[in-house]
């Protein structure tokens, strides 16, 4: 498949995210807890992704194979159940595209960082004043919608 078909899947995928912390902020106010509600998401989630297992490929499930990796390769569970949470409990005070476009910041500003110490077996792309400059001018979008 070409690289643009996955830029497009990427970019409805992106545009079907932005409805999640509304729809969680429903399911919160309904249950009364911003936390179940993010558990709710998360097991509706888990099972999403069992259901797809049979026809994706499960890969190599195996004690030996989840205990080979470094423990802290777990935490993307503890940062993906964080993100919901946060936008059940940030985005109805921030509106979804406040929230958005500051979790977008966030994640170029780590990217930077990543890619410029290669962290996690990345290869190391140096912070050059071009990609300074393009993150700058994202957080400064951040500011500008903050502000609208």
């Amino acid at each position: 498949m070409p690289v643009v078909a996955y830029m497009l899947a990427a970019v409805a995928i992106g545009a079907m995210v932005s409805a999640q912390p509304a729809w969680n902020a429903i399911l919160a106010r309904s249950i009364g807890s911003a936390f179940g509600a993010a558990a709710i998401n998360t097991l509706v989630g888990f099972m999403f992704c069992l259901m797809i297992l049979p026809v994706a490929g499960a890969g190599r499930f195996s004690t030996a194979t989840l205990t080979g990796v470094p423990w802290w390769v777990y935490l993307g569970g503890v940062v993906g159940g964080m993100f919901v949470i946060s936008g059940v409990v940030v985005a109805p005070v921030t509106g979804a595209l406040v929230f958005f476009v500051c979790v977008v910041s966030g994640q170029l500003i780590g990217s930077v960082v990543a890619d410029h110490y290669g962290a996690f077996g990345l290869e190391i792309r140096p912070a050059s004043f071009g990609r300074l400059a393009g993150v700058g001018l994202v957080v400064a979008g951040a500011i500008l919608v903050g502000r609208g």
